[in-house]
């Protein structure tokens, strides 16, 4: 972080421990409002995956991260404080990597990460694209772990992806889970009025062939379009994506836009 040319503070209570977790639930929420309390604080990124964010959000404070606005970064199952923050406060969040990710981050990973931190957006080309439903989609960017995603339904906090660019990627989960999942969501109806999806790596779960396969069948009858294999996520490049914004998706031009 500091060859990148940002200053670095590391709140103590991060090093707390409880089971998996780095402290106790209201211990870790507090922690997390006053970074975005503090004036002195122009960014939060997460430590690390986060094990246990979606047992935070009942103590997150909305007003105080509403009226504090600053990016907040993480990804895997931090997904739900993303998705929650957006929901809560209609604030513009960052997809992208942890600290412990930037050890063995790749260039493009962390060209990325400062582009998308200084700049917002801007635009991200596809490199290997696999279409699965072709055209144009635009709506506000939203998304993240699947696995966290699904565990969200039912909950004052599931999110609402109407007239959402929907993006999903996941890792480590077996492709009937992968399946399972996208189905239950299909049955709550998350997947109504989007505008399209975007898929990230699914990172040890199975070939490529078989989770298209699977999004084939959950997205098929729908009329949006559908793109396969944007390097964000868990894979070897995790390219950072500002959420809660509009985009544009182009399966022609293998692009996202930011409006």
């Amino acid at each position: 972080m500091r060859h990148l040319g940002f200053e670095v503070a590391v709140p103590a209570d991060i090093f707390k421990t409880k089971r998996y977790l780095a402290g106790d639930d209201l211990s870790r929420a507090n922690g997390v409002n006053r970074l975005f309390s503090d004036p002195d604080i122009d960014g939060i990124i997460c430590a690390r995956g986060g094990f246990g964010a979606m047992r935070i959000l009942d103590y997150l404070d909305w007003h105080v991260i509403q009226h504090h606005h600053k990016p907040f970064i993480g990804f895997s199952d931090n997904t739900a404080i993303l998705l929650s923050i957006i929901g809560k406060t209609g604030n513009p969040v960052i997809h992208g990597p942890h600290v412990v990710s930037f050890d063995s981050a790749s260039k493009e990973t962390l060209d990325s990460f400062y582009t998308t931190l200084v700049t917002g957006g801007g635009e991200i080309v596809i490199k290997s694209p696999q279409v699965m439903r072709p055209g144009k989609g635009m709506g506000v960017l939203k998304g993240g772990n699947l696995a966290t995603i699904s565990h969200l339904l039912g909950t004052r906090f599931q999110p609402d992806f109407t007239d959402a660019v929907l993006f999903i990627e996941d890792i480590g989960e077996s492709a009937y889970k992968i399946d399972r999942m996208l189905t239950q969501m299909k049955m709550a109806g998350l997947f109504d009025g989007i505008r399209g999806v975007i898929t990230g790596s699914f990172e040890k779960c199975d070939t490529d062939a078989v989770i298209q396969e699977i999004l084939w069948e959950i997205f098929e009858p729908y009329h949006f379009p559908v793109l396969f294999g944007l390097d964000a996520g868990h894979g070897h490049a995790n390219l950072s994506l500002c959420m809660g914004v509009e985009v544009e998706m182009d399966t022609a031009a293998s692009r996202i836009l930011w409006m």
